[in-house]
């Protein structure tokens, strides 16, 4: 039988890491992120963020460490008394982390403010294999590191501070079985439960909106901007065509990093600096999960360009037009032409 302290690690963590292997396609990565800021000995923060794959399961109010849930499939996982439990043991935890820390603050002379913070979780993937990792920060940098192979923490950063902290990670009994828990038995057998309740939105999937305008910072520079947003899930795949060939990687393409929407989706934006009239074809391509075999393909020319292409394309509506009209001519004229002989035939033989 499991110790009781171990059992309430576990359901500490059991419906921040759960889903159903059979239906699991692609590795998919489990956070469990805690910033505490200690402005004074007496004086604590902190807060606490529960996330699979970019999905915010809940939070933990920095007031009374309650949880707060922002998806409605994670708070039936477990019954309430499970959740009370964990509740209990979230409080259990961050006492004493607050008293270690502020502990070795004083003994190693660490002035305040400061924070720190921890993250832990894992990733899985459809061969039932995993990797975990656990990682703390001092102030916004590197400072220790978890080695799974053999347990043990790693020094980021050699201080007489990352050292203290060290030693009292690794003789942090509890805190060292809820690593263990995470690494040997939840990430793998405790996964099925939250990624069966999360199947939907871990499926979303909403296509991207991509627009093509141009700008010129100089008279010998012209900026082709490719604004792609509203696209879900986050990875997303855009380049330039010229002459319907991709752009390479080189320094007149700047891609920007992949941002977040207020309403949960992406947007990002591609710009490639071309010569005014450089007589090439330009067109924005993008893919995503949504659009799935198909491509957005978004042209761009410059104003001659798009003046020749105009006029190409109004002649050959006039062209055609043309071609209707005498057409339909031609047949009414032939219709009236048979139509008289008919009836002059018709008169012949009455005669």
């Amino acid at each position: 039988m499991q110790p009781p302290h171990r059992r309430l690690l576990l359901l500490l963590l059991y419906v921040l890491l759960s889903g159903t292997w059979a239906d699991l396609e692609e590795a998919f990565t489990v956070r469990l992120l805690q910033t505490t800021t200690f402005q004074n000995t007496s004086f604590v923060e902190t807060e606490g963020l529960g996330m699979l794959e970019d999905i915010e399961l809940g939070s933990l109010d920095k007031h009374n460490w309650a949880i707060r849930f922002y998806q409605p499939w994670v708070r039936p996982a477990l019954p309430r008394s499970d959740w009370e439990t964990i509740d209990n043991m979230i409080k259990i935890y961050l006492r004493k982390f607050h008293h270690l820390i502020n502990e070795g603050a004083m003994q190693k002379d660490v002035p305040y403010p400061f924070v720190a913070q921890c993250t832990a979780g894992c990733e899985l993937y459809p061969n039932r294999t995993s990797r975990a990792f656990a990682y703390v920060g001092y102030n916004g940098q590197d400072f220790l590191s978890f080695n799974v192979d053999n347990a043990t923490w790693l020094l980021s950063q050699d201080t007489d501070l990352s050292r203290y902290v060290q030693a009292v990670l690794q003789n942090y009994t509890a805190f060292s079985e809820l690593v263990d828990f995470l690494f040997n038995d939840t990430c793998v057998d405790d996964m099925e439960l939250l990624l069966h309740y999360g199947k939907a939105a871990l499926e979303r999937q909403v296509p991207p909106v991509a627009t093509v305008f141009a700008r010129t910072p100089s008279p010998a520079q012209l900026l082709l901007v490719c604004r792609v947003t509203g696209f879900y899930p986050r990875p997303i795949n855009v380049a330039w065509l010229r002459d319907g060939q991709e752009v390479p990687p080189g320094p007149e393409l700047n891609t920007s990093a992949i941002l977040p929407n207020a309403d949960l989706t992406y947007q990002l934006r591609s710009v490639l600096a071309v010569a005014p009239q450089d007589g090439h074809s330009y067109a924005c391509r993008v893919r995503h999960r949504s659009l799935g075999s198909r491509s957005l393909l978004i042209p761009w020319g410059n104003t001659d360009v798009v003046l020749i292409a105009g006029l190409g394309a109004g002649l050959l509506a006039a062209v055609s037009l043309a071609a209707i009209v005498v057409l339909w001519v031609w047949r009414r004229r032939k219709h009236e032409q048979l139509e008289s002989e008919s009836r002059n035939s018709i008169l012949s033989n009455e005669a």
